[in-house]
């Protein structure tokens, strides 16, 4: 059995809308009535998180002071994952074509994310995508799961995962950021990042990926002609 285990924000969902809308918020929250500020443009922002500029040092590109950056940074953290910004996310395009495509020639499918259960449950009612991912292949964090930092979260995510599921033949990673590379190459799976998520090329290779590709078909055609599992 060939095993495809995928990340879901990034290489399925695109982000970057509740990312920016959630700046915005944030900008407008923390500057002083008549401070001028530099709002970014959502391509100036989305740049700079991939290239993976801190909170606190796009706050202050955007005219904030010191003290507000830090306001700024805490906001952010305590909006970026509520309920009313989640509406943003959106299917990056083909990823849910993919999906159907890796589903017919019988690999089997998990999806390893750091959302919470009742973020992934959002984005699955919204979007149909329990289609793709039986309960028994979702690993995510439970709701009142006290977060570190996903480069240490999700490695034990993964390893909870290998332990969990029926022996596979072979079994790779796809994913788009640090965490998931780590988490992989920790437990010694093979890993494609994709650049289609929060984090650019020049990021992706310091953590040095067996591959990196454009996307989630990219990755899945990759994958699908090193298996004997052809389309």
């Amino acid at each position: 059995m060939l095993r495809l285990i995928t990340d879901f924000d990034g290489p399925i969902m695109d982000v970057s809308e509740r990312y920016y809308r959630v700046y915005l918020f944030c900008l407008q929250k923390t500057q002083h009535p008549g401070q001028p500020v530099r709002q970014l443009s959502k391509a100036e922002f989305w740049q700079m998180k991939r290239q993976h500029v801190p909170e606190k040092e796009i706050a202050l590109i955007s005219g904030l002071d010191a003290v507000q950056a830090q306001e700024f940074s805490q906001l952010r953290r305590q909006t970026v994952h509520t309920e009313p910004y989640f509406q943003y996310d959106i299917p990056i395009p083909g990823a849910l074509d993919v999906l159907l495509k890796v589903q017919q020639v019988g690999v089997d499918l998990v999806v390893m994310t750091m959302r919470r259960v009742w973020e992934l449950d959002y984005a699955f009612q919204k979007y149909d995508l329990g289609q793709f991912f039986p309960e028994n292949r979702c690993y995510c964090l439970s709701n009142d799961y006290v977060k570190t930092r996903d480069i240490d979260d999700k490695p034990l995510l993964m390893q909870r995962a290998l332990a969990e599921l029926p022996p596979a033949a072979d079994t790779w990673m796809v994913g788009d950021t640090e965490a998931d590379i780590t988490a992989a190459k920790k437990h010694g799976v093979k890993v494609i990042a994709v650049e289609s998520g929060i984090r650019d090329r020049t990021q992706l290779q310091q953590y040095h990926p067996d591959l990196i590709v454009q996307n989630l078909s990219a990755a899945v055609d990759i994958i699908l002609e090193s298996s004997v599992v052809k389309i």
